[in-house]
């Protein structure tokens, strides 16, 4: 049976698939996993959520979703309460990027609308009463903001949005202060981590005021060598100059990354097939096997996908299993909770029935 249909998992009742993002079809996404772009907003009415009590706090989220109904959100969409859901529904839409860890975590009155495929994602009360994103396949700056902006300037139309003359949009962090903006991509840089260059590539980063992030971003680790590169700088510039520094900044990564694939290629191919084949033999033998030894395996096949040195495995298979071997994933699709030890061989057993489908 096709994992999209086995999870179950649904918001507002309507079934999520696992997200366009993960099909690799986008622009430049042989390196370039997806494109996000979050706005932070907050109203006038309300406190920040920081600082709200819990009934104003429910109020607030009553207050949201109604506004949020009286707009037009393009595709298939639907609202879960989190305080509602379950933990470990709450722990998929974090592995899927839908929402946010501390918003699946904290308490109180919250939710989130996602479109079926993933694509966008609205939080209700998390750090600030409205966080929206986009999340597109590929490096597709243009298409994202284009997005975002358009669902944006329709709450803008219902919403009193706090914003200041002066300071631009207010936030609950005054490191969102001004466009509210967050850009990242997320990028997979192995052959920069295995020629050890991948510090030259956060140093030139970091000198452009970008921060570079891991998987689930700010404050997560790296996993599978993917990285997130985001914008830092949101008070005294315009969406547009953000966007410029990305589109600028961005495709030198890709090159950069590459490059190093193709001298990897030139000197040392048996060396590199051998690294890749590894991978794929370890994942299609393994009984026992953790997320991170998973990520790292699946970090070199997708790099042997993308360079022809593995035929047999479409890129999106092996983009999903990325997520569909996270934890919370692997025990929705298992139907009941697993403790650690169990996890590892449900996981080994189903990224070997996967690749065997595939042959």
């Amino acid at each position: 049976m096709n994992e999209r249909n086995r999870l179950g998992l649904s918001v507002g009742g309507v079934e999520l698939g696992l997200g366009e993002w993960l099909e690799g079809k986008g622009p430049e996404s042989d390196i370039v996993m997806s494109t996000r772009i979050r706005l932070a907003r907050n109203v006038v009415q309300f406190p920040f959520p920081g600082r709200i009590e819990e009934d104003r706090k429910a109020q607030l989220e009553r207050y949201l979703r109604e506004r949020l109904d009286e707009v037009d959100l393009a595709g298939n969409i639907g609202y879960q309460n989190l305080n509602e859901a379950s933990d470990l529904d709450r722990q998929c839409l974090v592995e899927r990027h839908l929402i946010s860890r501390d918003h699946a975590s904290s308490k109180g009155e919250r939710g989130v609308v996602v479109e079926s495929g993933g694509t966008l994602s609205i939080m209700v009360n998390e750090e600030d009463h409205l966080r929206l994103q986009v999340l597109r396949s590929g490096l597709q700056l243009d298409a994202a903001w284009d997005q975002v902006e358009a669902i944006d300037r329709q709450l803008e139309s219902k919403l009193d949005y706090a914003f200041s003359p002066e300071f631009g949009y207010l936030t609950s962090c005054p490191t969102n202060v001004g466009t509210g903006m967050r850009v990242s991509v997320m990028l997979h840089l192995p052959a920069l981590v295995m020629t050890k260059l991948i510090e030259k590539v956060f140093h030139a980063v970091n000198n452009v005021n970008l921060a570079v992030r891991g998987f689930y971003g700010e404050g997560t680790q790296a996993l599978g060598d993917f990285y997130q590169i985001s914008n830092q700088v949101t008070l005294g510039v315009s969406e547009a100059d953000v966007l410029k520094a990305m589109a600028e900044r961005v495709p030198q990564i890709i090159r950069y990354e590459r490059n190093m694939r193709e001298k990897l290629i030139n000197e040392n191919r048996i060396g590199l097939e051998d690294r890749v084949w590894r991978a794929v033999g370890l994942l299609e033998r393994a009984r026992l096997i953790n997320s991170e030894e998973t990520m790292s395996y699946l970090s070199a096949v997708r790099m042997g996908v993308n360079l022809g040195l593995v035929d047999s495995l479409p890129i999106s298979i092996v983009n999903e299993l990325f997520i569909l071997t996270q934890p919370a994933h692997l025990q929705k699709l298992n139907g009941c909770e697993l403790e650690t030890p169990e996890r590892d061989e449900v996981r080994a057993a189903f990224v070997r029935d996967r690749l065997a489908a595939m042959n």
